[in-house]
């Protein structure tokens, strides 16, 4: 997450997970010098985890916040925050609204959405398109192949989304910088 103020530091990320496609699993990256807070909400019906375990409940959002005396995100500067998370939705794409919050007490809501043939929106909310195995559209694909071994192991699309989760932050700060040098 880059910090797009040329005078306050990014203090504070909440990520909110899709409550139209909930994620049962998360588990959020610890920081040194961030304090990360995960909460859940009730689902309409249990589900079964990877293990086969009813669930009655999801990761609605996950924060970090800067610990006291932590400087935050210095301007000019980003970091990373990733997420592990499964089992993932059948869903083409899930956004995530992305909140971000400044030292001097700036709030910016990256929710926005794009129409198709629509202009870019000032704040677009993260997405994370998710294919099938086997296919190549560029976009991260946090699903799992086949093998001849036997099932690949759970924790392998976890460990995808974490990674494809990283790449759409990245995506994000890259966005960022590319309209700050316009």
């Amino acid at each position: 997450m880059p910090t797009e103020s040329a005078t306050a530091s990014t203090t504070g990320l909440v990520v909110t997970l899709p409550a139209d496609h909930p994620i049962i699993s998360v588990t959020a990256q610890d920081k040194p010098g961030w304090i990360v807070t995960v909460t859940h909400k009730t689902l309409p019906t249990p589900q079964k985890d990877d293990d086969g375990n009813e669930v009655s409940d999801y990761i609605a959002t996950v924060e970090w916040k800067a610990a006291p005396g932590h400087p935050g995100i210095a301007p000019n500067l980003f970091d990373t925050f990733s997420l592990a998370a499964g089992p993932l939705p059948k869903a083409p794409s899930i956004i995530m609204p992305t909140v971000q919050t400044y030292s001097d007490g700036t709030v910016v809501n990256w929710n926005e959405t794009t129409t198709v043939g629509g202009a870019e929106p000032e704040h677009p909310a993260p997405v994370l398109t998710l294919t099938a195995a086997g296919t190549n559209s560029g976009a991260p694909t946090p699903t799992t192949a086949p093998s001849q071994a036997g099932p690949a192991p759970s924790w392998l699309p976890i460990t995808a989304l974490g990674v494809a989760l990283v790449a759409l932050l990245l995506g994000v700060a890259n966005l960022a910088v590319a309209r700050r040098k316009n």
